[in-house]
């Protein structure tokens, strides 16, 4: 016998995947591949920065998963970023370490801004959030003995593990890809586990899930505090990819630009943050020419996706096999 908990869970559960999906495998594997054999640096840097965007979309999807949208998801980027770079250079950490860290830093952070607001709803809770981005980026600027201020902070060196440099594109990618499959996979994971049944109740009905014996806010705080991890972890990734890091980095562009993404890949689809990295990470270097008009397209783009696909390309999929069997 169903119960009123298992039912909302089951309605924001992740569909397993089918033949189609499997039939694509293949598909993938090769486009993933496909990145070590380019002789161009320039696609594979897209590729890496496709790659790391999947991994901050990923911990932006968990978070809402539980019903909230964070506007601050760059800041615990940036909190990770800089977390780690401090550590590694000036205490001398090794970079699994000093990623660690950084991560930690953005739990612990996200740990007391989500434990105070996480009870607010809708527009209340976007407010606090992108209050809290500015904050942050205001608190980089005038700490310039640790963040470097306005400069921010250059030279950072390649990662290392186990004595063996990314410090080449070929090989960061291969890094970057580890990390937004594991990324990926955990999401996955999730959506079939308890935990993930509880974010996905809380999302589709926090009323009756609370009436159904679920700690809401607890749940909403698990999934703020992993998600931010995760933001964390790629930021001190990223920091170490590109060697330079400044609080103008990290601004609210960042956390937009990880929303779109969510949003136009599909919010409620374990592959949204895939299908959005891999759609608008490269989509700026193809409007380069028309810098003045990307805004426009950007919003022309989103607001069709919510008009047509509100559940994002990924749902697509879905859409047209319930076309075909209507007719």
């Amino acid at each position: 016998m169903s119960t009123p908990l298992a039912s909302a869970a089951d309605a924001g559960r992740a569909a397993p995947p089918g033949r189609a999906a499997r039939a694509l495998a293949p598909l993938g594997v090769l486009l993933a591949g496909a990145p070590f054999f380019m002789a161009n640096p320039f696609y594979v840097h897209l590729a890496i920065l496709t790659c790391l965007n999947v991994v901050i979309v990923s911990g932006l999807s968990l978070i809402a998963r539980t019903g909230q949208l964070s506007f601050g998801h760059g800041a615990f980027v940036g909190l990770g970023a800089y977390g780690a770079v401090v550590t590694g250079m000036k205490l001398g950490w090794p970079f699994w370490l000093a990623a660690l860290t950084g991560t930690a830093i953005a739990c612990l952070c996200a740990l007391a801004l989500g434990w105070v607001i996480l009870r607010l709803k809708g527009v209340y809770f976007v407010l606090v959030t992108f209050a809290f981005a500015e904050l942050v980026r205001l608190v980089m600027l005038d700490w310039p003995g640790i963040t470097g201020g306005a400069n921010g902070i250059t030279g950072i060196p390649a990662a290392e593990f186990l004595g063996f440099a990314f410090d080449t594109r070929h090989r960061f990618y291969g890094l970057a890809l580890a990390c937004a499959v594991a990324a990926l996979a955990f999401g996955l994971r999730l959506s079939r586990v308890p935990t993930g049944h509880g974010f996905d109740a809380v999302e589709q009905n926090a009323a009756l899930a609370e009436a159904s014996g679920l700690n809401v806010h607890r749940i909403q705080v698990r999934a703020f505090v992993i998600g931010c991890g995760i933001a964390g972890f790629a930021g001190a990734l990223l920091a170490h990819y590109v060697g330079f890091v400044s609080p103008e980095s990290f601004n609210l562009s960042l956390s937009i630009s990880a929303i779109v993404m969510l949003v136009i890949g599909g919010r409620h689809s374990v592959w949204g943050p895939l299908i959005g990295a891999l759609i608008l990470t490269p989509l700026p270097e193809l409007v380069r020419a028309a810098v003045n008009t990307q805004h426009i397209f950007y919003g022309a783009a989103l607001i069709l996706i919510l008009r047509f696909l509100p559940d994002g390309l990924a749902s697509l999929p879905a859409r047209l096999r319930r076309a075909r069997e209507g007719h």
